[in-house]
């Protein structure tokens, strides 16, 4: 795959990618339809409250993630997919039947019932949403393919809001406009729906527990046998905490403290929503096709950067709202608040996809759909938490600058707990920043690798952090065999324990040491691992490759698997070789050095001897990069 548009091509991707954005769409014109017409119409007409309306309204569109998620996530388990996305398009189109009634018949209720249709319509569709994608991508297609899942989403948010806005504002020809569009987006969401291949059910046994709180609390109770999965599911809910509170706020916030009119707050909004496409889309770019967890703490970094940036930029809160975009533009500090909007829609692109993926990749098969239906549930009850906290803290005198301060304060917090629980997530974080800062790494014969099954890797060892630029360049979790003096080396001790690396001695320094990690090498293979050994035993000391030694010959007689050679380029007289150097000042002149990892084809168990394996790495470091 080139790149995660390509996956465009792909029957499934494209027509699932259509189906799900416009089911995004055709809430969110209906949803913004509804609130602007209880805004300015209901609530005079009827004489009714509109606060106490837009309460129920959000009320209502949720209320259904808490009663029927649980049993959503079994009935995407149980059946398959593409049928049952195919029933809940009509079930969409039949809503947004009853909803263009609703306008016609200008009633109120008729039309709140429809909203609490519509949130049980997406409540049956959420863990189809997420559970469907490893079931027709690769594992390298994962991060791609969420990306661009969340930046059609976010991109249907915004449009749909905008769109929905502008219609119920016309008049009776923008209702009668309204009513047509929601048919015709239904309608061709269901039509792309039917291209969608079939999709096998993952536990066509299961017997359905209708009880959504047993059933619910079952789901947490297997998220929580995997660590890193559900503390992921965490991590996603807060980041819908943090999302409605910006998304909750964003107009009043532009109001007050911003003196933009309504079309400024749409700006502000399309801001925050594209940035978010965007760093959704850029993942995949910045992590080389693979699930990179480091982009998850440098996420939360910018969450909490920027948004502290707004309250530093917008102190005050006494405005009314009076300018229109070109005159909020020529504002001192108005581009500076759109630039923190952008960045932390951008940041939070890079800390919420590498998470879904996560979830869909380490999560079994055979729950995943029911776990993704708990933590809809989980996302649902953060939403709801944000909405009450909001309206307790700017009900008694908090200003939304303020709140945006308290809230990107408390990203940090949840932050640093979650990567104190899983250190593999900073682990990857100190990863990602090395082969991203220091070196320039190009990777050539990543596909040599195989995606499933165990594999003995080795390489030349050029550089302290060889094990750091190749554990960052390669797409599966590998366990290194490193020197324990190198494996002790403050900071990087931290990353290769979190890695799970094997710290080994000669027999003539420490025999005990020396059959412990060949048992760990042998335990590792025979349960699948991917395990790198740098054969040399030491750093090279001239830049010229040492004599391999004998132990790769020992591994692949204990556990024969496939030996896959590799080499590093470009790294000797780098910042971290051995090579001595006067000055500190000629190592800084080697940041930002090209390096090469190439990576040759594997090699069978029964051809394997020492020297074969060093004149083949030999080879693949000769050649040209």
């Amino acid at each position: 795959m080139a790149n995660q548009f390509s996956l465009f091509k792909k029957r499934f991707f494209s027509s699932y990618f259509v189906t799900q954005a416009l089911g995004a769409l055709n809430d969110n014109v209906y949803k913004s339809a509804l609130l602007i017409f209880i805004a300015y119409q209901a609530s005079e007409e009827l004489n009714l409250n509109s606060d106490m309306l837009n309460n129920i309204a959000a009320g209502l569109f949720i209320l259904p993630f808490f009663l029927f998620s649980a049993t959503a996530g079994q009935i995407a388990e149980k059946f398959e997919k593409s049928a049952l996305i195919r029933k809940i398009k009509l079930l969409e189109i039949c809503i947004m039947t009853c909803a263009v009634i609703g306008f016609y018949l200008n009633n109120i209720w008729f039309l709140l019932l429809v909203l609490f249709l519509m949130g049980f319509q997406s409540s049956l569709f959420g863990p189809i949403k997420y559970s469907i994608l490893p079931q027709h991508l690769d594992d390298s297609e994962l991060l791609g393919g969420n990306g661009l899942v969340e930046m059609g989403t976010f991109l249907s948010i915004i449009i749909g809001t905008v769109i929905g806005g502008i219609l119920i504002g016309r008049g009776d020809i923008g209702v009668q406009v309204l009513s047509g569009l929601l048919l015709a987006i239904s309608i061709t969401g269901y039509m792309a729906s039917s291209r969608i291949p079939v999709t096998p059910s993952t536990q066509s046994d299961l017997k359905i527990n209708w009880n959504p709180i047993t059933q619910t609390w079952k789901t947490f109770k297997f998220a929580r046998r995997q660590k890193v999965v559900f503390l992921s599911i965490l991590g996603v809910s807060w980041f819908w905490f943090y999302g409605a509170v910006f998304l909750t706020q964003i107009p009043n916030f532009t109001k007050v403290s911003l003196n933009g009119n309504d079309l400024v707050a749409t700006m502000i909004l399309a801001t925050f929503s594209v940035g978010i496409g965007l760093g959704s889309v850029l993942c995949e770019f910045l992590s080389g096709r693979k699930v990179e967890l480091g982009l998850v703490p440098f996420g939360a970094i910018g969450m909490t950067w920027f948004a502290i940036d707004i309250f530093l930029a917008n102190p005050h809160s006494t405005f009314t709202g009076a300018l229109s975009p070109a005159d909020y533009l020529s504002q001192e500090g108005a581009i500076r608040t759109l630039i923190n909007c952008a960045f932390v829609g951008i940041f939070g692109g890079f800390y919420i996809v590498p998470l879904y993926a996560l979830i869909q990749e380490r999560c079994e098969r055979s729950h995943l759909s029911r776990v993704i239906a708990g933590n809809n549930i989980l996302n649902a009850l953060f939403m709801v938490i944000a909405a009450v906290l909001g309206a307790v803290l700017l009900g008694n005198g908090m200003t939304i600058p303020q709140f945006f301060l308290l809230v990107a304060i408390l990203n940090a917090l949840v932050a640093i707990y979650i990567f104190t629980l899983v250190p593999e997530f900073l682990m990857r974080f100190l990863v990602w920043i090395l082969i991203h800062t220091i070196y320039r790494v190009k990777k050539k014969g990543l596909d040599n690798i195989p995606d499933e099954g165990a594999q003995v890797l080795v390489c030349n060892h050029v550089s302290y952090v060889d094990a750091l630029i190749i554990a960052g360049s390669i797409r599966r979790p590998v366990r290194f065999v490193m020197y324990h003096k190198i494996f002790k080396i403050p900071v990087l001790s931290f990353i290769f324990r979190t890695a799970k690396a094997i710290p080994i001695a000669g027999a003539n320094e420490d025999k005990e040491l020396l059959n412990k990690a060949m048992y760990q090498i042998s335990e590792a293979l025979e349960n699948g691992e991917v395990v790198c050994i740098f054969p040399e035993g030491k750093l090279t000391t001239d830049g010229e490759m040492n004599v391999f030694k004998s132990g790769i010959e020992r591994i692949i007689e204990t556990t024969p698997v496939p030996v896959i050679p590799m080499a590093l380029q470009g790294l000797w007289q780098s910042l971290f070789s051995r090579k001595k150097v006067n000055k500190i000042i000629d190592r800084l002149k080697r940041i930002r050095t090209k390096v090469t990892l190439i990576i040759g084809k594997p090699i069978a168990p029964e051809n394997i001897s020492k020297e074969y394996l060093q004149d083949r790495v030999a080879e693949l470091r000769d050649n040209k990069p």
